[in-house]
């Protein structure tokens, strides 16, 4: 029997028909120039039984690779990358050809070489840079490459690394299930920590750029823990952390050592409950990393390929014994690690004071369980060999066993094949490759929860392509399920737009959307449109509400009160008058151009109703027509007296000839006339522009949106209001400067003084109305202040001529009947010579004294001619000529005294009063 080669002495070598390479960490990194350290029972052994049970499982299958046996060489790696190149030079011996000329036997004999395995395919390695070495002399000799446990994104690399492939998923899937449980949680600023080396650093940059990506979580600080750390190394780390304090979630692609020493770094900083741990797949649900300080660990969120216990695994490995398991070179370092004792003299742990019996039991003398990835070593067995039977099958097709087509299996046709392989592996999971040879990626998702009771890992979510977590299970410390926060800037509130940090898209300054700007997208305010306003919570829009001027407005009762005394007041006028039609004080009035006054006075009033009324078109076409309507019947009447006063006067001056035009039928023609201009304006109005509704968004456009009105409005603007009203004011102006003109005009004779009165009144409310009604253009409550101004000042205005005209004569005619009867009659040449005589005397006293004579001797002739025309009148009555009015036949000594109360006389040259009334019966000259 030859003895075993020395190279086997660290190696299993199983026989058979085809043989697999097996790579796995069954110690870890030796320290002080040692490659090789401590036995990992989980990692290693655990792992490398899974791979021997798969090949036993394998060739006791009759459906397949029957009549095929397959067997395996496995080797240490020590995780430890270089090492491992070293071990994974056996695998391609066999494709090395070794030149023996130079090589000669003591006996001159030829050289005789043990022949190496050819190896077929590689089932590892476990740690990613260790696959990253040993993957680039593997392709070199186009062997295949499944492993268990390397999730580096590098590798997903097809065209660096070719032939190799993996039943885990890759970080890439790793760090995006990482990310969405960040985003899912709300946080957005986080930190960054990793091992170094190809695992760490590869799964913090595939996390980075998606990130960038993605958008919405920014990197407050990436950090590296060097392979080979200096003391207190850990605590600055802690102490960097703590710099960016709001990033609070720390995301780890770290390995397992290394995440147990930041732990207790923390735990010794007194930072137990800062840091929210997000964790890949080295940490898991693996309770070594948290012994000992499970209150810094809890809380944290871990990752971990989607698996599942392999119970016959279980079984197997329970039933394992030094007695049968003897091809295992490393299963007494084992028993010994695992049962704490020492196993004869040459034992590897020479301070154990218990010696083992042989007869322990795993899982009955020794904790056990299963370690996680278990079921992926199986399934890259399993997956090597559905590839060798689909390739027998479609090579040997019918041939029992290994054909000579397969004596020299070609390293790409079988990579082919494992890239085609689809079947349920040994959780019940399919097993498939795409064409990067990565698997897809399903995870579970732990959290490390701490219970009054218990502490353990609670699985609280999966990820397969897509985040599905369940919040109500999760808890960060003792019973707190509150969702704790790592984020730059708390979210702005509704109405807010974030202004973002200059080079930290994370951290920003939240600015209110001020005025009539809603918030449009999260980092911009836009303009609402004219018509509209912000809403509430300045998110969009709403239309600003309309309104008009209501009846129950104060703005509206005070001028409604006025108007409605005086159309009462109006009104009773009216009826007086038609009531006592035919008394001289009515007839002296000059009853048409009384009726045409007062039918403006009522008009006057009425518009107050109008104006306040709600706009439609209706109401617009009558504001339109009666604004000016009856301020300019009122002033068309008052002119045409004044005009009519002043002429005769003027012309009584001249010649004893009456003016032309002065009788009421001519005053009612010009009155008409000057209406109808007003009229004609309207129309021309009304053809250019047809009256309409509008809402008027400016007048009430307030500082503060939730006070803003459109007002309701007809199409009248200030220009159009001034141009209706105009005409008006310049017959107002007309009529003031008769009234002005006949201001001489004795009042014992005529109403022109009255009238005076009540022009220059008039003017003085005017004159205050055209201030206030411009000089409120600017203010908010301007459709109130205007439309209040503008009826009052017409109510005034049609208040003053029915008072100053109107009331002094409805009292005489109600209380003061005997004063309603008509006077003696004078002629039109008396009464001119004696309103002229009397003129002069007014200004007499202006006068040098050495002309007052003149003016007493005028006086003198004027009584004397005065008594010549009463005598004179006196016998023309005896005679019969003049015919009096019933009531007119007193003796002089009766008739009632020429000034009566309202300051009247009933004198009438014409026949006519000065009032232009009723004609009445002259006496022929």
């Amino acid at each position: 029997m030859i003895p075993p080669i020395q190279e086997y002495a660290h190696s299993i070598r199983l026989d058979g028909d085809i043989i697999l390479g097996g790579l796995f960490p069954v110690h870890s990194r030796g320290g002080g120039g040692v490659p090789c350290g401590e036995l990992k029972k989980e990692k290693g052994i655990h792992r490398l039984e899974a791979m021997m049970f798969a090949i036993d499982l394998i060739n006791k299958d009759p459906e397949l690779l029957p009549n095929i046996t397959l067997g395996a060489r496995i080797l240490d790696t020590c995780s430890r990358d270089t090492y491992a190149l070293e071990q994974s030079l056996t695998f391609v011996q066999a494709l090395i050809e070794k030149d023996g000329s130079d090589v000669r036997c003591a006996n001159g004999d030829p050289p005789i070489f043990a022949k190496p395995d050819k190896i077929v395919g590689v089932i590892g390695a476990a740690a990613s840079s260790v696959s990253i070495m040993v993957a680039n002399i593997l392709r070199l000799f186009k062997i295949p490459q499944i492993s268990y446990a390397s999730t580096a994104p590098e590798l997903s690399d097809n065209t660096r690394y070719d032939f190799f492939s993996r039943v885990v998923p890759p970080d890439s899937y790793q760090a995006q299930a990482m990310m969405d449980i960040v985003t899912a949680l709300g946080w957005n600023y986080v930190s960054t920590l990793a091992s170094e080396g190809n695992y760490g650093e590869s799964g913090v940059e595939a996390f980075v750029q998606i990130s960038r990506e993605m958008g919405g979580v920014c990197i407050a600080q990436s950090l590296k823990i060097p392979r080979e750390p200096k003391p207190g190394e850990f605590d600055k780390i802690v102490m960097r952390l703590l710099e960016t304090s709001n990033a609070r979630a720390v995301i780890m692609f770290a390995n397992e050592d290394d995440i147990r020493r930041i732990l207790d770094a923390a735990k010794r900083n007194n930072q137990t409950g800062h840091f929210l741990w997000v964790a890949s797949d080295s940490w898991g649900s693996k309770i070594s990393p948290v012994i000992g300080q499970e209150k810094v660990a809890e809380g944290a969120v871990t990752i971990m390929p989607k698996r599942a216990s392999v119970d016959a695994f279980d079984r197997y490995f329970r039933s394992r014994s030094l007695s049968n398991n003897r091809r295992n070179v490393w299963f007494a370092e084992f028993w010994e690690e695992n049962f704490g004792c020492k196993l004869g003299m040459h034992g590897k742990r020479p301070g154990s004071p218990k010696k083992c019996t042989g007869l322990e039991k795993v899982g009955r003398d020794s904790g056990y369980e299963q370690e996680g990835k278990v079921q992926f070593v199986m399934d890259a067995v399993y997956a090597m060999a559905h590839a060798l039977h689909r390739m027998h099958r479609e090579l040997c097709y019918g041939y029992p066993g290994l054909c000579p087509k397969m004596a020299n299996i070609d390293g790409k046709e079988l990579l082919s094949h494992i890239r085609a392989v689809n079947f349920n592996g040994s959780a019940g999971t399919p097993v498939v490759f795409n064409e990067n040879g990565d698997a897809p990626g399903r995870y579970d998702i732990f959290q490390y929860q701490s219970n009054r009771t218990t502490r353990g890992y609670r699985v609280i979510g999966t990820w397969t392509n897509k985040l599905d977590i369940k919040m109500g299970l999760m808890q960060w410390r003792a019973s707190d399920r509150s969702l704790p926060a790592s984020v730059c800037s708390v979210p702005c509130r509704m109405g807010e737009r974030k202004k973002i940090v200059k080079g930290v898209p994370c951290c920003w300054h939240c600015e209110r959307c001020e005025g009539y700007h809603f918030q449009a997208s999260e980092f911009s305010c836009e303009l609402c449109p004219y018509e509209q306003r912000p809403d509430a919570n300045r998110t969009g829009c709403q239309d600003i509400p309309i309104i008009k001027l209501e009846w129950h407005s104060p703005w509206a009762v005070i001028p409604v009160f006025i108007s409605m005394l005086g159309i009462v007041a109006t009104t009773f006028v009216i009826v007086t008058f038609v009531r006592h039609n035919d008394t001289p004080i009515v007839r002296a009035s000059g009853r048409e151009m009384s009726y045409v006054l007062l039918t403006g006075i009522f008009l006057c009033y009425a518009i107050t109703f109008l104006m306040i009324a709600a706009p439609d078109v209706g109401v617009c076409s009558f504001r339109r027509i009666f604004l000016g309507l009856g301020m300019c019947f009122s002033y068309a009447a008052l002119l045409t007296k004044t005009n009519r006063i002043h002429r005769i006067f003027e012309q009584g001056k001249k010649s004893v000839t009456a003016p032309r035009f002065i009788s009421p039928a001519s005053q009612l023609v010009i009155t008409f006339s000057l209406i109808s201009v007003q009229l004609l304006g309207v129309f021309v109005w009304f053809v250019v522009d047809p009256p309409h509704t509008f809402v008027d968004y400016g007048e009430q456009r307030t500082q503060d949106p939730a006070a803003a009105r459109g007002v309701l409005k007809c199409d009248i603007s200030d220009l159009s209001l001034i141009c209706s009203l105009g005409y008006s004011i310049l017959l107002m102006v007309t009529c003031t400067v008769y009234a002005i003109k006949t201001r001489g005009v004795p009042e014992t004779f005529n109403e022109a003084k009255p009238i005076g009165f009540t022009m220059y009144t008039t003017c003085i409310i005017w004159l205050a109305f055209i201030p206030i009604f411009f000089g409120t253009a600017q203010s908010a409550e301007r459709m109130y202040i205007q439309t209040t101004t503008l009826t009052i000042s017409l109510s005034l205005s049609a208040s003053v001529s029915l008072g100053m005209l109107y009331m002094p004569k409805v009292y005489v005619i109600i209380f003061h009947p005997e004063q309603n009867v008509p006077k003696r009659k004078r002629s039109f040449k008396a009464i001119v010579t004696a309103a002229t005589m009397s003129g002069k005397l007014q200004k007499g006293g202006d006068r040098p004294n050495g002309e007052v004579k003149t003016d007493l001797h005028v006086v003198f002739l004027l009584n004397i001619f005065t008594t010549f025309c009463t005598h004179f009148e006196k016998m023309l009555a005896g005679a019969g000529t003049i015919q009096r009015q019933p009531g007119a036949s007193q003796s002089p000594e009766q008739l009632p005294p020429l000034r009566t109360w309202s300051g009247w006389v009933y004198e009438d040259p014409l026949g006519a009063g000065l009032g232009g009334g009723s004609s009445r019966r002259r006496s022929k000259s």
